[in-house]
């Protein structure tokens, strides 16, 4: 394995100049990529990237380790490979064993909460990071998985006229040419003005089975989705050889989204609060959903876990039936 500082270079240099074919190969050298992740890659099998910050940050212990097994197991029941990505001790490690999963969930949020910018830190101090959506991206990316999967992407923040909070899961999105399975963007964001950013980057937005775009604990944001898929297989094949990421939101399951005018309302409520205490940046969707978890006596949790689950079904299949094109 590299030195920490050799690895910081390398890694910097291959976040601003890489192509992803000569990153897969140098990639190799700086990553731990488990047996069943490379073996899959290797043979053209189907493989589903997993982040890790919604293990160590968005769950509390031990819901996060139990729910981050189930969803490994549906992709594997599906037909695909987990891939679950974090940074150990310094070392990014593309798949995650049973004790990996474990110290991870049981660490929380004393883990650095490790967006694309933050890779090279993380590493050079050989610190540990829970991988967002924009950093899971550039693992997965580096190393040929097509398909991942999350709960929802980050976006623009409501207020973000006055504070620039923009999420860079938007921008690397636009860079980076991976199917991305969600329930659409946390209801905890201005949605609209996030699909307007989305159009900007060029990425191209469809919902599953619906003509209306989610917001993450409910089916419906009131925002018209830019297209509608209604099959893996569909989606699959739309799929072309493009510079930018692909959304794919998917509609919480109907017996979860019940709850999703206690869960608003919750919301606004946290947003104050949030405001009031002046929790900005990257603590600021933690801190909204662990609120939103409190006031709404677990609700919001359970249909968290719910989603992710749901995603994890249909982004497997997704992934399975991209496989099958090849």
């Amino acid at each position: 394995m590299a030195s920490s500082s050799s690895s910081l270079s390398r890694i910097s240099t291959l976040q601003n100049h890489i192509s992803p074919l000569e990153a897969n190969n140098k990639l190799r050298s700086l990553v731990k990529i488990s047996p069943q992740v490379s073996e899959a890659i290797s043979s053209g099998r189907a493989v589903v990237a997993l982040e890790s910050t919604i293990i160590s940050h968005g769950m509390p212990y031990p819901q996060n380790l139990q729910t981050a097994k189930e969803v490994e197991s549906i992709v594997r029941e599906n037909g695909a490979v987990p891939a679950t990505i974090a940074i150990l001790n310094g070392v990014p490690c593309i798949g995650l064993n049973e004790e990996e999963l474990e110290r991870l969930a049981s660490l929380g949020k004393s883990i650095q909460k490790t967006a694309g910018r933050d890779i090279p830190h993380v590493v050079a101090t050989r610190a540990n990071g829970a991988t967002t959506v924009s950093a899971t991206l550039f693992f997965a990316s580096m190393v040929g998985i097509q398909v991942f999967v999350t709960g929802g992407i980050g976006g623009v923040h409501r207020h973000a006229n006055h504070t620039m909070d923009i999420s860079s899961d938007l921008t690397a999105l636009g860079r980076t040419p991976i199917a991305v399975i969600s329930a659409g963007v946390k209801s905890i964001l201005d949605i609209p003005k996030t699909l307007e950013y989305l159009e900007t980057q060029e990425v191209y937005v469809a919902a599953y089975k619906s003509d209306e775009f989610p917001a993450f604990f409910t089916e419906k944001s009131g925002c018209k989705a830019p297209s509608r898929v209604d099959s893996p297989e569909d989606y699959a094949n739309m799929k072309l050889n493009r510079k930018a990421g692909i959304l794919f939101a998917v509609p919480i399951p109907k017996q979860h989204s019940a709850a999703g005018n206690l869960i608003e309302s919750a919301t606004q409520r946290a947003l104050t609060e949030a405001r009031e205490q002046n929790v900005t940046g990257n603590a600021e969707t933690p801190f909204l959903l662990a609120r939103v978890n409190e006031l709404t006596g677990g609700t919001s949790l359970a249909a968290n876990i719910a989603l992710v689950k749901n995603n994890a079904l249909i982004g497997s299949q997704i992934a399975v039936a991209l496989s099958q094109l090849v």
